[in-house]
């Protein structure tokens, strides 16, 4: 959705011309793909963080427009709510002391930010969901003011026909419903990109699928929506119920949500980018004047912008990417499961198990997506999003076949820890990188600590010492972003407050 969109309505033609050019584009990339005409593998990964402005009382600051202008930088841009902020690192080559290079880009980039957003009486905070943000923060006024942005809104509106209801069933029950899209602006995430070639698209995005469980279990951020704790990581279900187009009757049909984890392994990149047009309808059908087939003929390289739009309207957790790059098109594959923060360090960490591990298993003989049914990845990915670090998940069983239940913090540290670390070697990751990062994971199983885990905790214990729910909310973000600021991993972190009796 980063594409620039001028607002305006659309007419009853409109979506048919778009679904035609959409089974152009996607004949088009069908032959870029038959023609091999993709990239040579570059080892390219990408970053991009989703942030949250909130005051020194932990509270949220509308004011992303005005903090751009300060910071004045553009690898800074708008997000969906005017509370929110995207900071995106250049690509990199995976190898060296990559993992060290970025951990040192963040840290300059987001101080600086930080520091021009505190002169405007605001700060930069990197968590899964703001625990203070309220229904009333989260309502249509405050989304940026971007086209795109009010645009998308209308559209997903207009397609489900009335209020999107809320119902997460947690630690506690939340339900509530709302006139837009805003609470989506709630989830604040970590992307992390991977270019492949054709050739590797499917074995690393079923790698992915694969582990979006884990990562979530390990680094899940999010236990806290509209003053209520909910699951360990609650952007999953408010994202799938805030962009949620279909009224009840069409959930009941099995009419399939736009924030989709699928529903089965892949054999190519081509089958995801089909099944998004054979199940979505177009949310902005805006055509481009490009024949795509007809740029091939002559021998150049398609933008495909209108299957590129509609795939920035379906949100899967790991998402295709087709694009073109000084006029030779590449595949990615986008990371889209983990919540932002809590510190540089503990992001990090999280991008260096995922690149290794996915390196790994894509590479592995007999490849986990051949052993572990697809129903059962959708299954972890709800239980590790509902228990974090204390999930257990369903996989295949070392050497004798079949399928077993394990800790997630055992599978992690016996099983999945020791692939990582294989992985990062065939990147050419420096082993003190490796280490470094691929430690931090351990000490978080070994401890059974994320940031979900002190949040909840720290949150009880304000509770303990008398304070009301807002106020505890409000005195655990503000300590959240202290220890933030310190950058120390969340492993580390006490619970509680200094001062106070334990």
């Amino acid at each position: 959705m980063g594409e620039k969109v001028e607002a305006g309505g659309f007419d009853l033609s409109d979506r048919q011309r778009y679904r035609g050019k959409l089974q152009q584009c996607l004949a088009a990339l069908g032959r870029l793909l038959a023609e091999k005409r993709f990239d040579r593998p570059k080892n390219l990964m990408g970053l991009e963080i989703e942030l949250n402005l909130a005051g020194a009382d932990g509270m949220p600051r509308m004011m992303n427009a005005e903090v751009l202008s300060r910071i004045a930088s553009p690898d800074f841009q708008t997000e969906l709510g005017m509370f929110n902020l995207e900071v995106n690192i250049v690509p990199h080559r995976l190898g060296g002391r990559v993992l060290d290079q970025l951990a040192e880009e963040l840290h300059t980039g987001l101080g600086y930010a930080d520091r021009k957003a505190q002169e405007l009486g605001s700060g930069i905070v990197m968590i899964g969901i703001l625990p203070t943000l309220t229904q009333q923060d989260l309502v249509s006024a405050n989304l940026s003011d971007v086209d795109r942005y009010m645009l998308l809104n209308d559209q997903i509106v207009a397609a489900r026909g009335e209020d999107f209801t809320l119902d997460i069933d947690g630690v506690e029950r939340l339900t509530c419903t709302s006139a837009s899209i805003a609470p989506e602006a709630a989830c604040t995430s970590v992307q992390l990109h991977l270019q492949v070639t054709p050739g590797r698209f499917a074995d690393v995005w079923n790698a992915a699928q694969a582990v979006a469980a884990v990562q979530v279990a390990v680094g899940a951020n999010a236990p806290f929506l509209f003053g209520k704790e909910l699951w360990r990581e609650s952007r999953p279900p408010l994202f799938q119920q805030a962009t949620d187009t279909r009224p009840p009757e069409l959930q009941a049909q099995g009419v399939r949500p736009r924030t989709w984890f699928g529903e089965r392994w892949v054999d190519s990149a081509y089958d995801l980018f089909e099944e998004n047009i054979r199940f979505f309808p177009a949310l902005l059908p805006f055509c481009d004047d490009e024949d795509p087939l007809r740029v091939l003929e002559d021998g150049g390289v398609p933008r495909l912008q209108e299957l590129v739009l509609h795939n920035g309207t379906i949100y899967r957790w790991n998402r295709p990417v087709y694009a073109v790059v000084d006029g030779v098109p590449h595949l990615r594959v986008e990371n889209r499961v983990l919540p932002a923060g809590p510190t540089v360090t503990d992001v990090i960490a999280n991008a260096a198990f995922y690149y290794g591990l996915v390196r790994a298993l894509a590479e592995d003989a007999r490849p986990v997506w051949t052993r572990l049914p697809f129903a059962a990845a959708d299954e972890n990915f709800e239980n590790a999003c509902r228990h974090g670090i204390d999930a257990e998940l369903q996989w295949p069983r070392p050497g004798r076949g079949g399928v077993t239940r394990v800790p997630v913090v055992k599978l992690v540290r016996d099983e999945l820890l020791p692939l990582a670390a294989a992985g990062l070697d065939a990147w050419n990751v420096a082993p003190a990188d490796r280490d470094l990062y691929l430690g931090v994971i351990e000490e978080r199983c070994r401890r059974r600590t994320n940031g979900a885990s002190w949040q909840a905790d720290t949150y009880h214990r304000a509770r303990e010492a008398g304070l009301e729910r807002e106020a505890a909310l409000a005195a655990m973000t503000r300590r959240y972003c202290e220890l933030m600021r310190e950058g120390q991993p969340v492993h580390t972190w006490p619970v509680g407050f200094p001062g106070a009796r334990s």
